[in-house]
């Protein structure tokens, strides 16, 4: 009797861990509406969250003069350079008004970098991270990549889209290690006020959970709300406490990709190891560039704030004026996020979507807009509509819908 062939299963080319991650849903809704735009189609996109200005030019000029300069052709501390470590020490100082040291800084390629590394330098896995919802579509990714478990805490339209201590209280287990905190919210526009923030920080502190911070939209708020470091008002916090931020949205800066963690050492140097093997160091010369942006004056700043305040009031005045849709005023970031469940179940032009996928699919091959479904920022029912773009595009883009949506059965 001759030897028995084995029979093997063939084995998956991809990894089941990077194959179950999901598309970044505002990224490809962004790149359809390009790739329509480059067939010449007259799309109005709404999907992606970077401002429609360019970096300014003090700036640029910065980044061109240090791409002449040697030193910056060369390896530098996987860290971050010292000057930009301690130029984001004294923005914190200035903006958050609260000390940390240099060393507790770690320059990372973008804000999305700064926060997979901070989860992979925090998680085992089974520890459960509480997620505010609706969430950045990145965030559940990247706890899921580094081997946590995503717990969604949901606040809708009636909370302002803020959570409660009461809930995050009712979702916490044995196995709850983190807490996401983002403020002012993407995808929301949604800003916890300082005795919201004060309550939530005293509440993770009393319970030995961590803080992780997304602080990216700190200086686009409206009307009166206002941004609150989490570590301001609960100082005692800081030993659990991770903060993240970079120069994309306040600089209009997204294509440079500079970001940043700030943390206990510990933490700090675990991620800057894990950063070693993973990238190494940031450009040189985006680095060079953030440090100008974040020692220069905040009038540019200004500037941009003060047209997506315009722009934010337009929008919400149109949205809101179109039966069944239900939109709370953005108090920062440059999002709205109506509730479009009033239209759910209704027919449009022989179509009757009963998901916000659905229509948002239905309104990008009606009338060319591109809009992101709430599905990709947790429960069905609501669209995220990015409002940094020009105002002749906001109005064209909103008008269309509106058209679309009178249409409704």
């Amino acid at each position: 009797m001759g030897p028995v062939s084995e029979q093997t299963t063939p084995r998956a080319r991809v990894s089941a861990r990077v194959a179950a991650i999901a598309e970044s849903a505002t990224l490809a809704v962004d790149a359809k509406a390009k790739a329509l735009k480059a067939a010449g189609r007259p799309v109005v996109g709404f999907g992606a969250g970077e401002p429609d200005f360019p970096t300014p030019a003090y700036i640029v000029d910065a980044a061109v003069a240090a791409a002449q300069d040697p030193a910056n052709h060369r390896y530098t501390p996987a860290a971050g350079l010292p000057a930009l470590r301690e130029a984001i020490a004294a923005k914190t100082l200035r903006d958050s008004g609260y000390e940390v040291s240099p060393a507790d800084v770690l320059v990372t390629n973008g804000g999305k970098q700064a926060v997979f590394q901070t989860f992979a330098a925090l998680l085992d896995p089974g520890d459960e991270v509480l997620l505010p919802a609706p969430y950045w579509t990145t965030y559940p990714e990247a706890i899921r990549l580094a081997g946590g478990v995503p717990v969604e805490v949901f606040a809708g339209v009636d909370q302002g889209y803020l959570v409660t201590v009461e809930q995050l209280e009712a979702a916490r287990t044995p196995r709850t290690k983190i807490l996401l905190f983002c403020s002012p919210s993407n995808p929301t526009g949604a800003v916890y006020s300082p005795e919201q923030t004060a309550e939530i920080g005293r509440w993770a502190l009393e319970h030995g959970i961590w803080v992780v911070t997304d602080e990216i939209y700190e200086h686009l708020t409206y009307d009166h709300a206002v941004f609150t470091p989490i570590v301001r008002v609960v100082p005692e916090l800081a030993d659990t406490c991770v903060v993240l931020n970079g120069v994309a949205k306040t600089y209009a800066m997204t294509g440079w990709r500079v970001g940043w963690m700030i943390g206990p050492r510990d933490v700090i140097a675990a991620a800057t190891n894990l950063q070693s093997h993973l990238t190494s160091n940031v450009a040189n010369v985006p680095q060079r560039a953030a440090i100008t942006a974040l020692t220069g004056d905040l009038a540019a700043v200004e500037e941009m704030r003060s047209a997506f305040d315009r722009r934010r009031r337009t929008i919400v005045e149109m949205l809101g004026a179109i039966d069944g849709v239900e939109v709370p005023a953005p108090q920062g970031a440059f999002y709205a996020y109506p509730s479009v469940e009033g239209l759910l179940g209704r027919t449009i032009r022989g179509v009757t979507p009963r998901t916000s996928a659905e229509l948002a699919s239905l309104i990008l091959d009606e009338v060319e807009v591109a809009v992101v479904p709430g599905e990709a920022f947790g429960p069905s029912g609501f669209l995220r509509l990015s409002y940094a773009l020009a105002d002749a595009d906001l109005v064209e883009g909103v008008s269309r819908i509106q058209r679309l949506l009178a249409e409704a059965e």
